[in-house]
């Protein structure tokens, strides 16, 4: 899932929520369980943020695993 799909969703799981809310009561375990859902879409989407992106030289050595200058040795 990307990060715009991850957004997407937890608008979804928000109004979702809301609607539980409303129908059920404030107090209700519909509505807890509800919320649930968005806080766990939440927590992945900053989960996500958190990953650095690759820069240039990390690629070039996923691409060329056997180039010397992307060997690593252990001592």
């Amino acid at each position: 899932m990307t990060n715009n799909d991850i957004q997407e969703k937890i608008e979804q799981e928000r109004e979702i929520a809301r609607n539980a809310c409303d129908s059920s009561g404030a107090n209700s375990k519909e509505c807890a369980a509800a919320w649930d859902v968005v806080e766990e879409l939440q927590a992945e989407a900053s989960h996500q943020n958190e990953k650095k992106p690759k820069n240039s030289f990390e690629n070039y050595c996923d691409d060329n695993p056997d180039a010397a200058e992307c060997r690593v040795y252990d001592n």
